[in-house]
């Protein structure tokens, strides 16, 4: 039976009358000759007025089914499967640490589609072990998956589920605990876990890739590796981020889970530390650079209890000129319990959005002020709307991330006793997410 994934309506029927489907090679006839190529899916919400082709060289082509002079089906099409390489012999050296690498998706954990350009999230913890045997010679590798989703779809019942695994594999005794996720909310995540993880005694190494394991330009391979050998031998703990440093394979950075956020949206160095310096550096030549101090320093035997639960009804509002206050107040309505504000500069918003917090936050509410900048920090008692948010019972959150406030609000209101308690909390630095003093 054909396959037509994406094609409807008129496309559908052509394919339909030319009795060709997805994966088959075909022959069309057009104005400008002969073409040969490889019927490709297509965007399920594309037009209906057109069909796509893999040519041998690899390009796709879109071509009009109205300026076709005819379809024909040359051979039957075979779907592509994607076969990973045996694995390698687990390592014979138990000197070796053991790390656990728990699996959530993501790029990192996607694949080409050769023959029809797209990104699958198909490769499983144990198929990347696989595909980098280099990591056999590095430690003893536990993988599993956790889930497999874009990151895009991660939620906070998520993160408490990644910090449950992350425990359960402290407690059977690894050296350290390597986790692969997308990109897009990889901030968000390693924000989460810093907090629900806090005093585990060994590192928990988040990782991720721009590009899929399977391209040549992946960043993949070295991002993995560093991870694991980080998670493995460093003898510091806590949560961290292990991405490219710059665009080449030199080094990779490791970032503090709070002070982390993805800058660019498709170059291999578009994670970046905000306000400080990378903990770290790793390279396969020079091994691990430590370059922040006071990092915690890895335990044996230590007790770790996470606190792995989130409050999902927080949200986090950019404030935007001539923003509505029936916005605002749709959320109040809603149930949500905290909000988050990225204001302007210093931490402002218009004057009218004031009495709003005024009664989010008598009615319990917990309300939170970070900037929109990406450097510096929220001073509310410079300007008269900073003074009168204060006065309304918005807490300044410092040079904190708006997506690390986020985590730690979600964090704090399921893990405290009063909305007192929450709104002291939220000042504290608890995890390195508020900076003593501001870098330029």
């Amino acid at each position: 039976m054909a396959d037509f994934d994406g094609y409807r309506g008129n496309s559908l029927e052509f394919l339909r009358r030319s009795e060709a489907g997805v994966g088959d090679v075909v022959e069309v006839g057009t104005e400008w000759g002969v073409i040969t190529g490889t019927l490709v899916p297509r965007y399920q919400y594309d037009d209906d007025r057109h069909i796509v082709l893999k040519l041998s060289s690899g390009y796709n082509v879109g071509l009009s089914i109205d300026r076709l002079k005819g379809l024909t089906r040359k051979s039957s099409g075979e779907r592509p499967a994607f076969v990973p390489p045996p694995s390698p012999p687990p390592s014979p050296k138990e000197e070796l640490p053991r790390v656990a690498i728990l699996g959530t998706g993501g790029t990192i954990a996607s694949r080409v589609d050769y023959r029809t350009g797209a990104v699958h999230p198909a490769i499983s913890s144990e198929e990347l072990y696989a595909l980098i045997p280099e990591l056999s010679e590095v430690a003893r590798i536990e993988p599993q998956i956790i889930f497999s989703v874009y990151s895009e779809n991660i939620e906070p019942e998520n993160w408490s589920r990644i910090a449950e695994r992350v425990s359960e594999a402290v407690a059977g005794g690894v050296d350290g605990v390597v986790i692969t996720h997308g990109t897009d909310t990889l901030g968000y995540t390693a924000a989460a876990l810093t907090f629900a993880l806090q005093d585990v005694p060994l590192p928990v190494i988040l990782t991720a890739a721009q590009r899929s394991s399977d391209r040549p330009s992946s960043d993949a391979v070295l991002n993995l590796v560093g991870a694991v050998s980080v998670a493995g031998y460093a003898s510091f703990s806590g949560v961290y981020v292990a991405m490219h440093e710059g665009e080449s394979d030199a080094r990779v950075a490791l970032h503090l889970g709070t002070r982390v956020r993805k800058n660019h949206t498709s170059a291999r160095d578009a994670f970046k530390s905000v306000g400080v310096s990378p903990a770290a550096f790793w390279s396969r030549r020079e091994g691990l650079e430590i370059k922040l101090e006071g990092l915690p320093q890895r335990r044996r035997g230590a007790n770790f209890s996470p606190k792995p639960r989130f409050e999902a009804r927080v949200a986090l509002m950019k404030f935007f000129p001539s923003m509505p206050i029936t916005l605002l107040d749709s959320l109040a309505n809603s149930g949500t319990r905290g909000v988050v504000i990225e204001g302007t500069g210093l931490g402002h918003v218009n004057s009218r959005s004031i009495p709003f917090f005024r009664r989010f936050i008598e009615h319990g509410g917990l309300a939170c002020m970070t900037s929109q900048c990406i450097n510096g920090r929220v001073n509310m008692n410079v300007y008269d709307t900073g003074r009168d948010l204060l006065s309304a019972g918005v807490i300044p959150l410092e040079d904190m991330l708006a997506e690390t406030a986020l985590a730690k609000a979600m964090w704090v209101l399921a893990n405290s006793n009063s909305i007192e308690e929450a709104r002291s909390m939220m000042r504290a630095s608890l995890c390195g997410e508020i900076t003593e003093r501001t870098l330029r």
